[in-house]
């Protein structure tokens, strides 16, 4: 049988097939509907041609950016906000008549590098998302760490620590809250530290501060001993065997140098061996993870 992915973005939702060897062997994608009813549509469209094209039936998995309660089972915590307060599970189930697994975007992430990607062969492998947000998800011995509260990995979501006076209390976070780590750390946070108020896209500052430009050097340091602090949190307190660093903000060399020179000074350990390691399967990871949930080990 094969193995179905489906990775619902905000904008693109993309939908790929993995054989039993954990080959791709269909990728499609499709812009993603700003309403419920056309998401439900939309899935039951992509699986149906997909099992057409393949000749065969497969199992169902789900990346969406939220989680389902363990008390209402209903979405929560999705930036595409009409998928919130919506039974995805069970509407896509009906759609679609067979069970579908649904996770966090970043768990899929996190089981797809843990599977065959820059995770593959530790033990336990926090994989980070760097980009519009922040987040991550943990794979522990094959297995996604869900957690009780099903909010393992929001690392995004804890106030950046040691923090110095200028940052306290931080920036406002989409989450209400203030000095939350991504409000730091994504990629709008990084653009507007070296351009001020207003500036989103922070692609540029690696290859302008190679070629002289201060402010970008400087707002690229601050970023890296920012992401070195938050780690070091993890690190203290999961101690994973590698961290994986995927999104937009991944792509960026000097964090692969800077972040683990930096981590040694908050770590409460005479040593710090956690290799920083940049994702293999880049955007993928996240439809060859969803691929995987239905896996034995998931």
């Amino acid at each position: 049988m094969w193995r179905i992915g489906i990775d619902l973005g905000g904008t693109k939702t993309e939908i790929a097939a993995l054989d039993a060897a954990g080959q791709v062997r269909l990728r499609r994608r499709a812009p993603t509907p700003p309403d419920y009813a056309g998401v439900i549509g939309l899935v039951g469209g992509m699986v149906a041609a997909a099992e057409a094209e393949l000749g065969g039936p497969g199992t169902v998995g789900l990346g969406i950016p939220g989680s389902l309660s363990p008390a209402t089972g209903l979405v929560r915590g999705a930036n595409s906000t009409w998928l919130n307060g919506g039974r995805l599970d069970a509407d896509l189930a009906a759609r679609l008549g067979r069970p579908v697994r649904i996770s966090n975007d970043a768990n899929c992430l996190a089981m797809s590098e843990a599977a065959d990607g820059a995770g593959a062969g530790y033990g336990t492998v926090f994989a980070v998302i760097l980009g519009t947000g922040v987040g991550a998800g943990i794979v522990q011995g094959g297995r996604i760490l869900e957690g009780r509260n099903r909010v393992a990995g929001e690392w995004g979501h804890n106030p950046l620590p040691w923090m110095t006076e200028d940052e306290f209390p931080g920036p406002r976070c989409w989450c209400g809250r203030r000095g939350c780590i991504e409000a730091f750390l994504c990629g709008p946070a990084l653009a507007a530290e070296a351009d001020g108020p207003g500036a989103r896209d922070a692609s540029p500052l690696p290859a302008r501060a190679a070629a002289g430009d201060t402010r970008a050097a400087a707002a690229l340091s601050r970023h890296a001993d920012r992401l070195a602090r938050a780690l070091a949190h993890v690190v203290n307190i999961l101690d994973p065997d590698c961290i994986v660093l995927a999104g937009g903000l991944s792509n960026m060399e000097h964090l692969y140098a800077a972040v683990p020179a930096a981590l040694a000074g908050h770590v409460f350990s005479d040593v710090v061996g956690t290799p920083l390691l940049r994702a293999r399967h880049g955007d993928s990871s996240g439809v060859l993870g969803a691929a995987r949930l239905w896996d034995a080990a998931a």
